[in-house]
């Protein structure tokens, strides 16, 4: 994954192409070469090329990463306070809990809003369980709450649901 400063580098070399483009697109105006407006469009390009590569620089792409989090896909997510993930119907109380923290860390944002004086996000964990042939039962395994009004929460609440790993041992016929 690309860092902030392969950005910067990257906006630099693209700063560099678009005041050369602009050079070539005086020259053939004063030339008066036939796709003059050509290189115009192409130094427009480079221009919003350039900025987006700056701003890229600007902004912190890295996700937070727990010790012991699984792989998880985001099923559900209604922008404001409500997601769900799904996990592997293999994953461990402990790997649950972590894969919740790395989740709660992730899908924070400063755009999401609180749902009738609720200002939490909420996010519950789930995976598949094929209890007969053709028949898939949803288990959830647990969830995790966290405050939107702040980045950092000491007082994220984890819970999971134990009784329900019971479940998942049980071999499908």
């Amino acid at each position: 994954m690309f860092t902030t400063a392969d950005f910067l580098q990257y906006s630099q070399w693209s700063g560099i192409a678009t005041l050369l483009f602009a050079v070539l697109a005086i020259l053939a105006f004063i030339l008066k070469w036939g796709f003059r407006f050509r290189l115009v469009g192409t130094t427009g390009f480079m221009i919003v090329l350039t900025a987006g590569l700056f701003s890229l620089s600007l902004v912190p792409l890295s996700r937070t990463v727990i010790p012991g989090a699984v792989k998880y896909t985001l099923v559900y997510d209604n922008g404001s306070s409500q997601a769900v993930i799904a996990t592997a119907p293999e994953i461990t109380p402990t790997q649950l809990e972590a894969t919740l923290r790395q989740a709660a860390s992730n899908l924070y944002s400063y755009g999401r809003l609180g749902s009738r004086g609720n200002n939490q996000l909420t996010i519950r964990a789930r995976t598949i369980i094929h209890a007969e042939p053709g028949v898939s039962v949803p288990v959830y395994l647990g969830k995790v709450q966290r405050t939107l009004t702040t980045r950092e929460d000491p007082e994220m609440a984890v819970e999971v649901y134990l009784d329900k790993f019971t479940q998942l041992s049980k071999p499908t016929p």
